[in-house]
């Protein structure tokens, strides 16, 4: 069975450390991207199955860069789960093509949780 590839775009580098090395443990393919300019890029490149986003990065946003995403006919597929230590709107999501979100610090079993029900 081949393993679920996961992206990480968060500005944070010990955040995204942290969490890759948590999501490699439970056996996930993961990639990290530390900054929102060249995420598209990056996703575009390996093609994951679901994207863990930031929403405020300096740069573009999480909802710009998942706006994108979904814009674009080659990535538009790809599961985005919104992380962040602020509010959003649902409807602020949903209208960019986010899946679903989840709140900052979140605990992993949440997260993984969360992966799982999108592949």
């Amino acid at each position: 069975m081949r393993k679920a590839k996961v992206m990480i775009i968060d500005d944070n580098a010990d955040f995204t450390d942290e969490l890759k090395e948590t999501l490699a443990a439970c056996d996930y393919e993961v990639e990290v991207c530390n900054d929102s300019k060249s995420a598209v890029k990056k996703i575009s490149k390996t093609m994951p199955d679901v994207v863990l986003m930031d929403m405020k990065m300096p740069g573009k946003s999480g909802l710009e860069v998942a706006y994108e995403l979904k814009r674009n006919r080659d990535t538009a597929r790809i599961t985005i789960i919104a992380m962040s230590a602020f509010y959003i709107e649902k409807e602020t999501l949903r209208v960019c093509g986010i899946e679903s979100s989840i709140t900052k610090p979140f605990n992993p079993v949440d997260i993984i949780n969360r992966i799982e029900q999108a592949i």
